[in-house]
């Protein structure tokens, strides 16, 4: 592999870790656990991992542990750090017992059902330390739900030894964790389950996954592009951007890069869904703030929208709902109709309030919406150009108001989609020491014995030396969803709250931000310099832990 003189010197950093990890362990229990929601249908569903305790990691005596054989698997889109995870939960079980192994399955889940796998030795560990990207055995999206699919994983686990399997991915990934550690227990078939908090899009947090990895620097990442385009903004002064960035479930990308480089305006899903605004709603509430900095001379600024924004909107969200629900159940009719008539087709077949705003949306956005569905069968909001819709209609709005003589500007758009570019970046030193932290601790959690938990790290705003280490209950972040047109136990997300402190924050300053052209220009993910350029969390953390 040919490296960049980055990662050469990337290669050297040594990312930090809690003090409690730096010798020999011992755990201390909290409490025991129960589901967020629907107690009685997860505790059904999961009677041999439902109800753990907590789990700290605090210093211990040395013992000698027996080598063992570990299995690993990056699930889910890419996110940076997940190599440091894999580099850490290698150091971790070599650091019990030399002979211990780590075999990696290629390309996801898939990789363990088709027996497709390899060793990870050291050699091919430090080729990826502190690199993004998921390439050292790949990713993939294959779902573990089925029991063939276990006991064809399980042949593979048997005959590799693996006494452990870890897999690292969002909510979904570590829900289909809690299933698989579910149904080894029930078998005493003596494999551990360990799950790892990665989702770029921050939505897998609670008050013990302070945030998923990946979000520090995909966050960064971004910032500093939305950055660029705001400095070329404000010197072009003739171009509204429209930019729209990741986050399919939550506005916590959009928050967080607003928080960090203070644009005109920033669309919040979450706010949207809560003050019931429609789509019209939303395209006046960014026209006004248009019409008032062109009132100034100011024809420019710029524009976050969230990827997932159609989804909130509660007519859209009823809609798409319903449009899941009827295409999950209709999916062999709808194939066949001509694709010149599938529009007509899915108007048929709606209520009459859904079926009206279906036929209300411009052909484009329709079509859309009855497109490719993702493997949960739901629409995929992020082939949904809302950045160009939302553009199209200010200027719809704003060549009216022109009319009625309410604006005067001239308005020009321009159109990002900032997705792909965030997701394989080299780790900033919180996500190199952060995803490092996390697979260290799930080799402790290995170690000790544990099942059906997720890896935990907390304390993240404090120096590493301080953090703390254990694991959670999976099922412990657990409820009741319809998916496929039918209720399945999984993960809840964590949306962005809009009685949180980084809310608030950004809520305090929007109304100055929308009107004076107060850009801040955060530059690249630093690495090497003084401790507050370099190893700062980000802002929705701070503000969260009152830092």
């Amino acid at each position: 592999m040919t490296k960049s003189a980055l990662q050469i010197a990337r290669a050297a950093y040594q990312p930090k870790l809690p003090k409690a990890l730096k010798g020999a362990v011992k755990v201390k229990e909290g409490e025991p656990t129960q589901s967020v929601a629907d107690q009685e249908a997860i505790k059904a569903l999961f009677p041999n991992t439902y109800g753990m305790p907590l789990i700290q990691f605090v210093e211990g005596e040395a013992v000698n542990m027996p080598a063992i054989n570990v299995g690993v698997i990056l699930s889910g889109g890419q996110a940076p750090g997940g190599h440091n995870v894999i580099s850490g939960l290698f150091d971790g079980i070599k650091t019990l017992n030399k002979d211990s192994k780590l075999y990696g399955f290629i390309l996801g889940p898939g990789g363990l059902v088709d027996h497709n796998y390899i060793e990870l030795t050291s050699d091919i560990i430090d080729e990826y330390r502190n690199t993004g990207g998921f390439d050292i055995i790949g990713s993939g999206r294959t779902k573990l739900e089925k029991e063939e699919q276990f006991d064809k994983g399980l042949e593979i686990i048997k005959e590799l030894d693996i006494k452990a399997l870890v897999i690292i991915g969002g909510d979904d990934s570590n829900t289909n964790a809690c299933v698989l550690a579910e149904y080894y227990a029930a078998k005493n078939c003596g494999v551990q389950v360990i799950g790892c908090p990665k989702t770029i899009d921050g939505d897998l947090k609670n008050e013990m996954i302070e945030t998923s990895f990946g979000f520090d620097t995909a966050c960064k990442t971004y910032s500093e592009v939305i950055g660029n385009i705001q400095r070329d903004c404000n010197s072009a002064r003739k171009y509204w951007h429209f930019i729209k960035l990741m986050g399919r479930s939550a506005s916590h990308i959009a928050l967080e890069c607003a928080l960090q480089v203070q644009p005109n305006v920033c669309i919040v899903s979450e706010e949207v869904e809560e003050k019931n605004m429609s789509l019209d709603d939303v395209v006046t509430y960014i026209a006004q703030v248009v019409a008032d900095r062109a009132a100034q001379g100011n024809n420019f600024g710029t524009v976050l929208i969230p990827e997932g924004l159609i989804e909130f909107i509660p007519a859209m969200k009823r809609l798409i709902a319903e449009l899941n629900d009827f295409l999950a159940a209709n999916a062999s009719e709808f194939a066949l109709i001509k694709k010149s008539h599938q529009r007509e087709y899915i108007i048929s077949k709606l209520s009459k309030e859904n079926s009206e705003i279906y036929a209300s949306l411009p052909e484009g956005v329709a079509r859309q919406l009855t497109l490719d569905r993702d493997p949960h069968g739901n629409v995929q909001v992020s082939l949904i150009e809302t950045e160009k819709l939302l553009s199209d209609m200010v200027a719809v709005k704003l060549a009216q108001w022109k009319e009625e003589g309410k604006y005067v500007g001239k308005f020009a758009a321009q159109h990002h989609f900032f997705g792909y570019e965030g997701r394989c970046a080299a780790p900033s030193n919180f996500d190199a020491d952060y995803c490092y932290s996390l697979g260290y601790t799930a080799s402790m959690l290995i170690a000790n014995g544990k099942t059906g938990y997720m890896s935990s790290v907390r304390n993240t705003t404090a120096p590493a030396e301080e953090w703390i280490a254990g694991g959670v209950p999976i099922t412990m972040m657990m409820n009741m969803e319809r998916r496929h047109g039918e209720m399945k136990p999984v993960i809840q997300k964590a949306l962005v709250k809009l009685d949180g402190a980084p809310f608030k924050a950004f809520a305090a300053q929007r109304e100055r931000w929308a009107i004076e052209t107060d850009y801040v220009y955060p530059g690249p993910i630093q690495y090497f310099g003084p401790t507050e350029v370099c190893d700062q969390a980000t802002k929705t953390l701070q503000l969260e832990q009152g830092r």
